[in-house]
């Protein structure tokens, strides 16, 4: 190997859709950099589940290693670093907090938010309240040590930047805020209202309606979203709520919420549809035809959901809280997550103003333009040049 060739490895185990957001942040990092880099050579871990899902395209310089190793776990801290020892890594890339105490060799990280120190509650987990006790602190050493021992550290905001700082005494320098990107839906793949209605009609879902994709977890506050939404359907009796997201633990917590305010479990005519996961194709009949995109978060830091959104088109209705004002811009209509009657408010203001909406959507495809996943590996390449300086 040249002396000028690094081997640089990336934990690459939550890439693709079994990681969710942190999946697609994965995914696009190591597909873009593996590309744009042409001098160092890559070691890109995975685990069975995705292991096929990443395609070399040139295997001289890019391998994969398998490292079936489940997230979180003890087993991680040992055999990740000696995986990073036995493929003699000159620099390894964390995309996410959970760097093994162990590591061998010189490592970056990207740390995407602090919710379990910002948002600490039990009901963000079925562990008991010991355990959750248990795990919160070990959560908070194992980032600490992370931040510490870190050549640098990513973060996907100046949001999480500034959080950062205020929680660990860490040197500001040493940060370096690289954006997520947005990916390329003109390329998907064209739906004729035919199959979008037979689609609609399959989920019970009646016209119009306003969408939210994600996850379930509290933080998400999609109990605050039902309860705005049940006070605003006592004058839009016709308006539907449709949730997508795969079914879990928070969901059908969601679920017991919602049939308590009587807004689902009756029947087709529910005013809240559960669709669960839904595939790409199906994902964008939905943005199609709906009226809006709502995202209450409490904490974000990024967001990445709302600005998908705005890319296929529909105008979003947000939180102002944490990171989603610097995100977003001007492009969406905001509300304060704790404030039901604001919330209500914004969503009323966007339904009844089509100016409004056709506004919303323009600023929010002009805002979507400001962030590339190519930049974003762009930057990130460049972080691992710094990181062997």
């Amino acid at each position: 190997m040249s002396s000028n060739v690094r081997r640089i490895g990336i934990d690459a185990r939550f890439y693709g859709s079994i990681g969710k957001g942190l999946g697609r942040y994965t995914q696009e990092v190591v597909d873009n950099i593996v590309k744009m880099d042409e001098t160092n050579e890559y070691v890109i871990f995975l685990r069975k589940e995705n292991f096929d899902e990443f395609k070399l395209d040139d295997g001289r310089r890019v391998r994969k290693v398998l490292a079936e190793v489940r997230w979180y776990s003890l087993a991680e801290q040992f055999i990740i670093p000696w995986l990073i020892w036995k493929e003699k890594i000159d620099l390894m890339h964390f995309p996410h907090f959970n760097v093994p105490v162990l590591c061998p060799a010189k490592f970056v990280v990207t740390i995407h938010d602090l919710i379990l120190i910002n948002f600490p509650t039990n009901r963000a987990t079925t562990l008991g309240p010991v355990l959750y006790w248990i795990k919160n602190k070990g959560y908070r050493l194992v980032i600490w040590l992370a931040l510490l021992r870190s050549r640098k550290i990513i973060s996907v905001s100046h949001f999480t930047k500034k959080d950062i700082l205020e929680h660990f005494d860490i040197k500001q320098e040493k940060i370096a805020v690289t954006y997520e990107g947005v990916a390329d839906f003109a390329k998907a793949s064209a739906t004729s209202q035919e199959n979008e209605a037979a689609l609609l009609a399959r989920f019970s879902i009646a016209k119009p309606y306003l969408l939210y994709v994600g996850n379930a977890y509290p933080h998400k506050n999609l109990e605050g979203l039902l309860a705005a939404f049940a006070d605003l359907i006592k004058l839009r009796r016709d308006l539907r709520l449709v949730l997508v997201g795969k079914s879990d633990y928070f969901y059908e917590k969601i679920k017991e919420r919602a049939m308590e305010l009587a807004l689902y479990g009756k029947g087709v005519n529910d005013p809240v549809i559960f669709a669960g996961f839904v595939n790409d194709r199906e994902l964008e009949s939905l943005f199609n035809n709906a009226e809006a995109y709502v995202f209450s978060s409490f904490y974000e830091g990024f967001g990445l959901p709302p600005l998908e959104a705005m890319a296929k088109g529909l105008p979003v209705v947000s939180s102002n809280a944490a990171s989603m004002p610097e995100i977003l811009g001007d492009a969406a209509a905001y509300f304060d997550p704790s404030d039901l009657s604001k919330m209500k408010q914004a969503i009323a203001e966007v339904l009844d103003s089509e100016i409004l909406r056709k506004e919303l959507c323009n600023k929010g495809f002009e805002r979507v333009k400001q962030y590339s996943w190519q930049e974003c590996a762009r930057l990130t390449l460049e972080i691992y040049r710094k990181a062997f300086s």
